[in-house]
């Protein structure tokens, strides 16, 4: 029988276990960091790579994608459907079920949005700025690929896809942890990629998954300073917040979307109805769905948007002041600031009535998370007050929150929506997944 080790931690408290399986979990720890150490490198080799290569190129590789994951639907959907069954086994939410779940039209999406990605031009290389100083030396700087992009994210098979293209257009290797939750169709689609990469002849070690050391490769990432040049983690709030506490390198912080549409006193009835019902139930399981409808105290379209949303299957929860003025037959639970605050992912809905702009201004300064707000009105003055003083990554005048996304405003797919203010705000495309480097020419010049 083997001897009992005890000892003292960091923190002073006594841990014990057997020498051996002591000595097994430290071998274990290094068998982990010593894989995904080597995974990084190999990334950075094939970030050297990509880096030279021509759009043309890359362009090929982002088809080639495309189209292999069409032709190999059946083998996606076939991997998909495992992972879906053994979620609905553990009990996963349905807003969670329906961001895992690929469909065979939420395949040809991802191959549409690999199509566009190489219709787009290649951000490596563009000029930022230039000028030619007095001394003769010419300046440039331009944009350049990160290098090695690690993500963390869940249940989102399809994220998988997005990012590898997005990474190979912006000249980028990138290292993925999607999560058990998707672990059978993650392996499948990276296998794709893979194979893809290869027969264009482009590095497929630019597109390496690391979801097979589990949560433990994820803690190697976030530790990999040095190694991983950005990290971005995508999901919900405490995968963002454990990453965003514990990474030891750069991290882009996309955020939880708790976000507001405010229905000002002049909105028209027809607008609103069609507004909230796309922003709240065309797909209530994802970041850009609306969470907390405002609603001004003479706004005339209430009564139709409330009847409107009740009757989709929206539960309705509603502060005193919105109850009072319910529409026949339709009902509300009672919301509080459970609810102010909250990202229901579902057909859920937060309403309050507010007096004014300002008074619809300061709840949103209170309970947002800097994602998307967005105004419905005819006042032109309102529409501008509030584009003007709302700090939120998206603000959107007259028209569905479901707009915040890569693909709908042009960017061929995101890495994420990023709810913080330094490098990146917003949904982050192909230049997102760029920094900068200035290049100085000159003939001869020296500093006096």
């Amino acid at each position: 029988m083997s001897a009992v080790n005890t000892s003292t931690d960091t923190a002073g408290t006594e841990t014990s276990g057997t020498a051996t399986e002591l000595s097994a979990e430290a071998t274990a720890e290094d068998t982990v960091e010593t894989g995904v150490h080597a995974a990084a490198d190999r990334a950075r080799t094939a970030s050297r790579r990509l880096a030279r290569a021509t759009r043309a190129w890359k362009d090929r590789g982002l088809l080639e994608i495309g189209s292999n994951i069409v032709a190999k639907r059946d083998l996606v959907l076939a991997a998909n459907a495992k992972d879906v069954a053994a979620g609905r086994d553990k009990g996963t939410s349905p807003a969670l079920l329906d961001r895992l779940t690929l469909t065979p039209e939420r395949i040809d999406a991802l191959a549409a949005a690999l199509s566009m990605l190489a219709g787009l031009p290649d951000p490596v290389g563009s000029v930022a700025r230039g000028q030619t100083l007095p001394n003769g030396l010419r300046l440039r700087q331009v944009h350049v690929p990160m290098g090695v992009v690690a993500a963390i994210y869940e249940a989102r098979p399809n994220v998988t896809v997005d990012i590898a293209g997005l990474a190979l257009k912006s000249g980028n290797a990138v290292l993925l942890r999607g999560g058990s939750a998707a672990e059978n169709t993650n392996a499948v689609l990276v296998d794709i990629i893979r194979d893809s990469l290869d027969a264009v002849g482009l590095p497929a070690d630019a597109v390496q998954s690391v979801d097979s050391y589990g949560r433990a490769g994820a803690n190697v990432l976030m530790k990999a300073r040095g190694k991983v040049d950005v990290l971005i983690p995508r999901g919900g709030r405490d995968l963002i917040q454990t990453v965003v506490a514990n990474a030891a390198v750069p991290v882009i912080e996309t955020g939880e979307g708790n976000v507001h549409i405010y229905l000002d006193s002049s909105a028209p009835a027809e607008m609103a109805v069609d507004i909230l019902l796309n922003a709240k139930t065309q797909r209530p399981s994802v970041c850009n769905t609306v969470e907390t409808l405002l609603v001004h105290r003479d706004a005339a379209a209430t009564g139709d948007v409330l009847a409107a949303l009740a009757a989709a299957g929206v539960r309705l929860h509603a502060d005193e002041r919105v109850r009072a003025v319910l529409p026949a037959g339709v009902e509300a639970q009672a919301a509080g600031d459970e609810d102010w605050g909250r990202e229901y992912m579902d057909l859920d809905l937060a309403v309050a009535m507010v007096d004014d702009l300002d008074a619809a201004l300061a709840h949103i300064r209170k309970w947002t998370t800097g994602h998307t707000e967005a105004i419905i009105t005819n006042d032109l003055a309102n529409a501008e007050r509030f584009i003007a003083e709302i700090d939120s990554a998206a603000v959107i005048v007259n028209a569905s929150t479901r707009f915040t996304d890569g693909g709908e405003l042009g960017l061929g797919a995101e890495v994420g929506i990023s709810t913080q203010k330094m490098h990146a705000r917003g949904p982050m495309g192909l230049r997102e997944l760029t920094t900068t480097k200035w290049i100085v020419q000159g003939d001869g010049q020296i500093r006096v």
